[in-house]
């Protein structure tokens, strides 16, 4: 069976793109267009193999999108990627802290993206 992998962003593009990449390495994916919608799903009982959130979303913005998420019981060992186009340290720091198991920055590589994705669902 495919690993499933959520992905939140506000970008329709990169939502697509990411999605494409994905499904063609062999992934199921699934969208939200905001940490509000994704949480919506977790809440439903969508219990995927992977979350990759963008950090930058109109609202609560991706470290509060993990806070929430690892707060729940089912949630607490789920890999996390960040997949944004912020570079600096402190912001990699906090999101670590909260969480996070990976950051990649925007435009990412394909080949990047996806070894990510490998090394984080083992």
């Amino acid at each position: 069976m495919a690993k499933k992998i959520l992905l939140v962003d506000d970008s329709a593009t990169i939502l697509l793109s990411i999605s494409g990449l994905l499904q063609k390495a062999g992934y199921d994916t699934d969208k939200a267009s905001n940490a509000e919608e994704a949480l919506r799903k977790f809440k439903a009982g969508e219990k995927p193999d992977l979350m990759i959130a963008d950090l930058n979303m109109p609202g609560m913005n991706g470290i509060e999108l993990i806070r929430e998420v690892r707060k729940m019981p089912n949630c607490r060992f789920l890999p996390i990627l960040f997949l944004t186009t912020e570079s600096q340290q402190a912001r990699k720091d906090e999101a670590k802290a909260a969480g996070a198991s990976g950051w990649l920055v925007k435009p990412a590589r394909s080949e990047d993206l996806l070894g990510a994705v490998k090394l984080v669902m083992r």
